[in-house]
């Protein structure tokens, strides 16, 4: 996917199993497909927001709307990247980068879900280590941040393995119920780059202004 007036439409990172990149129209179809699938046990809720409780449907369609209202809405001030993830070219699902005022506040906040066919493969933890490297090693993030709801284990365990730490907790009502939505941080210090796992990434130069990072700003 090309475009010579949307710069991220080139930005791809690329993992030893996994390509991430913004999808066309049929993958993001595929992806709609998979989010309709399931993507998790619905005896449970792992999102704050519970998309995932609409009928099939409705679920695919929401992976179409809120893909075209991220970008839609993307300023340098306030941008998401939604990106989709691909196994060996099939689309499993979607990890996100975001962040607001990068250009001072040099943070990012992630997040993402999973087909449930294609989860306890580590897909989880590989694709989030690639959006890491992008904010520390390309973009000369801080800080990265993220949120896991008590009770999943999974997304809790990819945070502790990836060097997060806790950062407190609020509570939301969900599903009629009171939950813990636990923060995590990871900051610079304890980012560290796995050489057994290394992130290419490319198409990024016509990206800096966009995302608020004209050049790499490394220590």
């Amino acid at each position: 996917m090309t475009m010579r007036n949307w710069p991220s439409a080139d930005l791809v990172l690329r993992t030893p199993r996994l390509e991430l990149r913004l999808p066309g129209l049929a993958e993001l179809d595929a992806l709609g497909d998979l989010a309709a699938e399931g993507v998790h046990d619905p005896a449970e809720m792992p999102f704050a927001v519970p998309w995932t409780d609409a009928p099939p449907a409705e679920r695919a369609r929401a992976v179409a709307q809120y893909h075209w209202k991220t970008l839609g809405e993307l300023r340098t001030e306030d941008w998401r990247l939604p990106f989709a993830v691909f196994a060996d070219g099939v689309p499993v699902g979607i990890q996100e980068i975001a962040a607001r005022d990068f250009a001072v506040a040099r943070t990012v906040h992630t997040g993402s879900w999973l087909g449930l066919r294609h989860q306890g493969r580590g897909i989880g933890t590989e694709m989030r280590r690639a959006v890491l490297h992008l904010a520390f090693e390309e973009l000369g993030a801080e800080a990265a941040i993220t949120s896991v709801l008590g009770g999943n284990t999974r997304s809790m365990g990819v945070s502790r393995r990836l060097g997060y730490r806790d950062n407190g907790i609020t509570w939301i009502s969900l599903r009629g119920r009171r939950r813990a939505d636990h923060r995590m941080l990871l900051e610079r210090a304890d980012w560290r780059v796995d050489p057994a796992h290394p992130v290419r990434v490319t198409g990024l130069e016509r990206c800096r202004s966009l995302l608020g990072c004209e050049t790499p700003d490394r220590p």
